[in-house]
């Protein structure tokens, strides 16, 4: 993996920023903003630490908990109520200026997942498939799957008819099937085409939107 932080280390406190879940129907946006110290960077889970989609659950649970420890962090969360209002593209870009301003670290420089620059107190790099590029958006792209799929199997507890411990609010046959039979809840996005769908016509007609089928 190319280590883009080596690149802005006179830059001071070099922070990851990226974000996960703007495909699922339902559930938050959530983002994550990790700086990683120089004590941490020579500690071997360091190189393990890559696109969180590519990482199998055991073991993203376990880098997760790495970089808690070891790491600075924040997360950051925007409702499917906010997402709806302000559009998700809008909400990924906020969620990550939160995290970021939620920091006990002063910023200096931010590396940032994709192509579209949120609103940061500092100066700040966009990278395009920046989870296999940088270590610190990698970290950020683990800790904010493990938060976000943490909150979907909460809320699986309260709705079990969705199937969210397993599709994460994507919009799988389960989840579809529940919609149809149960209805939609408060964790839905109702500017989402087969939630639209649903309040529009009973149905959701058999639409389906798979976790592959959008980018976290």
């Amino acid at each position: 993996m190319p280590d883009f932080e080596l690149e802005h280390m006179h830059d001071g406190h070099v922070f990851g920023l990226d974000e996960v879940g703007r495909g699922p129907l339902a559930g938050p946006v959530v983002a994550a903003c990790v700086y990683i110290p120089p004590e941490a960077c020579s500690l071997p889970f360091i190189l393990d630490l890559k696109d969180s989609k590519k990482i199998a659950k055991p073991k993203l649970e376990t880098l997760y908990a790495l970089i808690t420890q070891h790491c600075a962090w924040q997360v950051a969360e925007i409702s499917p109520q906010e997402v709806d209002d302000i559009n998700v593209l809008q909400a990924s870009l906020k969620a990550m200026e939160v995290a970021l301003r939620g920091m006990a670290v002063a910023p200096d420089f931010a590396l940032v997942d994709g192509n579209q620059m949120p609103k940061l107190p500092c100066p700040a790099q966009c990278v395009v498939k920046g989870d296999n590029k940088s270590y610190s958006i990698a970290a950020a792209s683990i800790v904010a799957k493990v938060t976000r799929d943490r909150i979907m199997k909460a809320l699986h507890i309260e709705h079990p008819h969705y199937g969210w411990d397993s599709n994460a609010g994507y919009g799988a046959k389960i989840h579809m099937d529940g919609i149809n039979a149960h209805g939609i809840t408060a964790h839905h996005r109702k500017s989402y085409a087969p939630i639209k769908n649903f309040i529009a016509h009973g149905s959701t007609s058999g639409a389906s939107l798979r976790a592959e089928d959008s980018a976290a």
